[in-house]
């Protein structure tokens, strides 16, 4: 596995694209999240359709056409130079197939942020477009609107990417050693559900393996790990990183299951990462090159993640 192209860095007064890919964003959440990106000197556009909310599937934030063409219309603006999502949920799978992932070539690379049901995308664009993303708190997210840990570490990725070369977490390994490869990965549901799909990776041979989820029994995230395992994305795997597991079964439980399908892998594994959906989450570029220390706790990236 090869790292993807890093897109620039952002810099003072960049105009940035508010999109809703997947649910419906709360109006007030929105506007608290702009305010900070204006304080970050940012100018904030926000997309057509953010507020829309489906008529008849209420977990949507509007159409399929509308919220794919808000992605795509700021992707392709050349005066748009990042691209934020403002919220995850459900949806984003519904869109990658009504993008022109040709023209969105063609606009060149750019800042794209998000995480959670955002997956789908970050996998698509890794896959379509080759490109370096970044899995990280959203503009209408409650993490980043009020987490100053969560805030900050965004801010210095976006600005100052030499700065966070190495991503120190409070993690601990469950599995000892150290590993190189690439970044990818994302929600884990949203790994399993891509199995299959036009845009889905078959294996992460050479990569560091990135894992979180949501709001999950502990046996349904045992039916993503073996759906993944048995066609093969474990194969040829580097080391894995485990985030959070928030509103999931008591941890104890879930580092077991942990334990019991990642354990045979014969590669490092570090938990508790902290990135995903717990509090004061870190940003984790997607498609760099970096060394796990699972026994410190720390991924180190080659080069910043922005150029």
């Amino acid at each position: 596995m090869n790292p993807l192209i890093r897109p620039s860095r952002l810099a003072p007064g960049a105009h940035v694209a508010v999109v809703a890919p997947s649910g419906p964003v709360p109006e007030e959440r929105l506007q608290a999240g702009l305010d900070v990106l204006r304080g970050w000197d940012l100018d904030p556009v926000v997309a057509p359709h953010v507020l829309d909310r489906h008529d008849e599937l209420a977990y949507l934030a509007g159409t399929d056409a509308d919220r794919a063409a808000d992605l795509q219309t700021a992707w392709c603006d050349p005066a748009v130079d990042a691209v934020l999502c403002a919220r995850g949920g459900y949806g984003a799978q519904r869109l990658v197939d009504l993008l022109d992932w040709e023209a969105m070539r063609a606009a060149g690379p750019k800042v794209f942020v998000g995480f959670s049901d955002v997956t789908a995308l970050h996998e698509a664009f890794a896959n379509r477009l080759g490109l370096v993303t970044l899995h990280g708190p959203m503009a209408a997210g409650v993490d980043f609107i009020k987490n100053a840990r969560a805030q900050e570490h965004l801010r210095a990725t976006l600005f100052e990417p030499e700065s966070v070369r190495t991503i120190a977490s409070t993690g601990a390994a469950l599995i000892p050693g150290r590993a190189r490869g690439v970044t990818l990965g994302g929600c884990l549901c949203l790994l399993a559900a891509e199995v299959g799909t036009p845009y889905a990776r078959t294996s992460a041979r050479g990569g560091l393996l990135c894992l979180e989820d949501v709001g999950e029994e502990t046996y349904r995230l045992d039916r993503y790990l073996t759906q993944l395992l048995r066609a093969g994305l474990f194969e040829g795997v580097r080391g894995v990183l485990l985030g959070s597991w928030q509103e999931c079964e008591p941890y104890e439980r879930v580092r077991a299951l942990l334990l019991d399908r990642l354990g045979g892998l014969g590669v490092p594994v570090v938990e508790e990462f902290g990135f995903g959906h717990g509090e004061g989450a870190l940003t984790i570029p997607l498609g760099v090159s970096a060394e796990l220390d699972a026994d410190a706790g720390t991924l180190t990236l080659d080069e910043p993640a922005l150029r």
